[in-house]
């Protein structure tokens, strides 16, 4: 069993791999609604699942729909004139600026662990996280559905992350808010806990002593 607290004190952590999306950056879809269904008479939080829902929604995740396809798509179909550059601005409000966890918390970690990313995410969010967030210094690199062409909970996505973390899975601290990806983790052999707050984690951090 992997991921009993006995069979963690054993087994040396020697990576952990974070997802992004509400567990370091939280996300307001209203922000880039109010942009991007301007013209539409539904409510926010329904118009944000009929994003979601779109059938270039999974490509667009996963590499196969480039960011002006994506773009063109939902101003047609949600009758919103707007530029490109536009809609990328309104595309990235979803990203709250100040991050759930601090960047101290990863620059600590950074001394004794190797950290990777592995996010559910696009080519327009990766760009602008990683011009504009600090905390991605301490990460020796992020595992994108975007790039992979696979998404989680896909096999390959979470074997393209272990392979980046490069130490074997029981090796391996993966964080999630998703509980079905923390079980698709522990399915594959990471050790693997869903992330409530920052306090539930850093409580979780210091069991394993990877914090005091």
């Amino acid at each position: 069993m992997p991921n009993s607290p006995r069979a963690i004190q054993k087994s040396k952590i020697e990576a952990i791999i974070f997802d992004i999306g509400r567990v370091i950056i939280d996300l307001d879809p209203s922000r880039a609604i109010a942009t991007i269904g301007a013209e539409s008479t539904l409510a926010p939080d329904k118009l944000w699942q009929a994003v979601q829902a779109d059938p270039l929604w999974l490509g667009w995740q996963e590499g196969r729909v480039t960011a002006r396809q994506w773009c063109k798509n939902l101003i047609a179909r949600f009758h919103t004139p707007t530029s490109f550059n536009e809609f990328c601005k309104a595309w990235n409000s979803v990203l709250v600026p100040k991050p759930l966890l601090p960047e101290h918390l990863f620059k600590r970690l950074s001394k004794k662990c190797r950290l990777v990313l592995l996010s559910n995410t696009d080519p327009i969010h990766v760009a602008y996280m990683e011009s504009h967030f600090k905390f991605m210094r301490y990460f020796s690199k992020g595992i994108y559905s975007c790039d992979v062409g696979a998404s989680k909970p896909s096999l390959k996505i979470f074997r393209a992350a272990i392979k980046a973390a490069e130490a074997p899975p029981e090796r391996a601290l993966y964080i999630d808010d998703i509980r079905e990806y923390v079980f698709a983790a522990r399915a594959i052999g990471l050790n693997a806990i869903q992330f409530r707050s920052r306090r539930q984690l850093e409580a979780a951090l210091r069991a394993r002593h990877l914090i005091r």
